[in-house]
């Protein structure tokens, strides 16, 4: 059974207090800190003295490697943000590594810190594909690690009793959207033909949160006993320009067909809107537009009415839960299979309590 703790109450403390400012930019000196080449990992070796896997207080300090799967996505700048405050607010000296969507140079950057004897990784893997290469590596070299933002499955993480995954149960999220659908007066059949006519621009398919988002989001409609027809589904990657260059084209195709636009990320969402708006439908009005994380810009949409909706995923909640959990595993603590994968509970973002959120 998988362990589900519900911080609904700590996403929105945390995202009054923290500032969630999405900027994008590639890697650069400012945003790696303090280098952890020449130091060994002593707290790796004082949670192996753990008797029996209980659990102890987690050292103070020590050196801890970051690797994430790019940096110039922007919920992943958000919570690498939070990440670094959180880690060096508690004496933690980390690096943080750029994967560059390329698996093969991070799995050279999980070596060089396991090398450098890390007394822990956080990493975001480039691809859940390489999952059971990662979790090799780090069992071998008997580190502990926290995954995060792309989650594998619990058999593969049953083979290494130090590893957790900290994220958000995609589900949700897609059944989320859904509902912002069904919530609007004609729960989404604008045209009122008796059937929710509908585009869906896709993250990464490889990616598990991408496919659950896909998913999900249709099924709340179709559970609500709702006709859909699907017009088209494209990869966005979550990438804005390709977000409004696939609505661009599908609103010139499909016309005044579209009734909604799922988008699996805030980013691609905001360039869904501009390719709308260029194309001179307003959303609510005669469209609708949700998205995935309530990025700032988000919500400012969202405020001013031009997305339906999007649904919180929250950044500093999970970069919290990926530092407790972090701080136990340094502690001695061990996860038995079935066990390994704490969840950080979505919200739903409407224009009534959008401004909760900036």
């Amino acid at each position: 059974m998988k362990l589900t703790r519900t911080l609904t109450a700590m996403a929105m403390a945390s995202m009054m207090a923290v500032s969630l400012v999405a900027c994008g930019g590639g890697s650069s000196a400012s945003d790696t800190t303090a280098a952890a080449a020449d130091q060994p990992g002593g707290a790796t070796e004082a949670a192996a003295q753990a008797a029996g896997g209980a659990e102890a207080a987690a050292p103070e300090g020590g050196t801890i490697g970051v690797c994430i799967y790019k940096f110039d996505d922007a919920f992943m700048t958000t919570y690498r943000n939070a990440l670094q405050e959180i880690l060096e607010g508690k004496g933690y000296t980390v690096t943080f590594m750029d994967g560059k969507n390329d698996q093969a140079e991070q799995n050279n950057q999980i070596n060089n810190f396991i090398a450098q004897g890390v007394d822990a990784l956080i990493i975001n893997p480039v691809m859940t594909s390489a999952a059971d290469q990662i979790i090799a590596t780090v069992k071998d070299a008997n580190i502990p690690t926290v995954l995060i933002n792309r989650e594998p499955t619990a058999d593969q993480m049953s083979a290494y009793d130090k590893l957790v995954y900290v994220g958000c149960d995609a589900r949700q999220s897609g059944t989320m959207q859904g509902e912002l659908i069904l919530d609007t007066e004609n729960k989404g059949d604008i045209n009122g033909d008796g059937k929710v006519s509908y585009i869906m621009i896709q993250g990464d398919p490889e990616n598990v949160d991408a496919q659950y988002r896909t998913e999900f989001s249709v099924k709340a409609l179709t559970d609500a006993g709702m006709e859909v027809e699907e017009l088209d589904l494209q990869r966005g990657d979550w990438d804005r320009n390709k977000g409004q260059e696939i609505a661009q084209n599908d609103l010139a195709k499909f016309g005044d067909e579209i009734e909604v636009i799922f988008c699996n990320n805030d980013d691609m969402a905001i360039g869904a809107l501009q390719a709308i708006q260029a194309a001179g439908r307003t959303v609510n009005k005669d469209i609708y537009l949700v998205g995935v994380d309530a990025l700032d810009a988000a919500l400012n949409e969202v405020v001013n009415g031009n997305m339906t909706g999007t649904v919180l995923n929250d950044a500093v909640g999970q970069a919290e839960g990926a530092v407790e959990a972090m701080e136990a595993l340094l502690g001695g603590k061990t996860y038995a299979a079935g066990e390994q994968s704490i969840y950080v509970d979505y919200v739903k973002v409407t224009p009534e309590n959008a401004a909760d959120f900036q």
